[in-house]
């Protein structure tokens, strides 16, 4: 396939809310060097032809649906809730909500039928007017943008439809949460037809390669030869690991990657079938 290239490709980026920083960060980390100072909503990268643009968040699928940007970072619920017909290129693990119904504390009814007829206040209205459609139930859904929690406790809403992350904020309200609609993450979108563009490609692989080093640690451990084919069961490696025969008779040394959240119980097992030297090493970007 001949891939295609871009003079400059412009990508939008969350100015505010609770996605700037993490998308910022990613950027940095995969090597694009630029600088955002005092209003300025737009930067231009130093080390590649990339123009980032800050803006907000629910507004990015709609910039790029409309290809007024290439690709944007912004969540996947604020996808879905603008309708925007785009191409969802990759996952990228930050930025982890739900969206759920909620009601008061002492609410004692039970079942989502039982908000028929009642007035639901949401940020999301597409989300919320599709989710009690598909459950059968009619409501009266306000369209609010910003808090919504404390309608509640004015008694201008019997519900809301809102973004949990720790739940705090609704427990300051005196709310809990009584359905849950779906569970959305940050998501890097571009506009139809873009993947084939070879700077595209670059761009997406070096931000593979920071999601994948931060789910993995490079693991390192010498074992003896009658011991290798069973640390090799417990360290498979993302494809294979990499052996090497050590200056010590019938042992060798293994270097794996493991997930790191499996680092620790990994260690156990490797010492209780005799490794030793087991070393964890943090990976900062890999390409695989």
């Amino acid at each position: 396939m001949t891939l295609h290239k871009l003079d400059t490709m412009k990508i939008a980026i969350p100015g505010k809310g609770r996605l700037k920083e993490p998308a910022m960060q990613l950027m940095k980390r995969a090597g694009y060097s630029f600088r955002l100072s005092g209003r300025n909503l737009y930067a231009t990268c130093k080390n590649a032809g990339i123009t980032f643009i800050f803006v907000r968040a629910d507004d990015i699928p709609v910039l790029v649906h409309s290809g007024v940007v290439d690709m944007g970072i912004t969540g996947s619920d604020l996808v879905l809730e603008r309708k925007a017909d785009v191409e969802e290129i990759l996952p990228l693990g930050f930025g982890k909500c739900r969206l759920c119904v909620a009601v008061r504390d002492n609410y004692d009814a039970t079942g989502i039928s039982s908000l028929e007829g009642k007035t639901i206040a949401t940020s999301f209205p597409e989300l919320t007017s599709q989710y009690f459609q598909s459950s059968g139930v009619t409501t009266n859904c306000i369209e609010m943008n910003g808090s919504v929690e404390i309608m509640v406790g004015l008694n201008l809403a019997d519900a809301i439809v809102d973004i949990v992350e720790t739940g705090d904020s609704l427990r300051d309200n005196n709310l809990r949460v009584f359905s849950e609609i779906g569970n959305y993450q940050a998501t890097l979108i571009g506009r139809k037809g873009i993947t084939d563009d070879a700077e595209v490609v670059r761009f997406v692989r070096r931000i593979e390669g920071i999601l994948v080093a931060d789910r993995y640690s490079m693991l390192e451990y010498n074992i003896p030869a009658d011991r290798l084919n069973d640390a090799e069961k417990i360290t498979p490696g993302f494809e294979s690991p990499t052996i090497s025969k050590l200056d010590q008779k019938d042992w060798f040394a293994v270097k794996v990657m493991v997930e790191k959240k499996a680092v620790p119980d990994v260690m156990d097992q490797l010492e209780a079938v005799g490794a030793t030297a087991i070393l964890e090493t943090e990976i900062t970007n890999c390409r695989l």
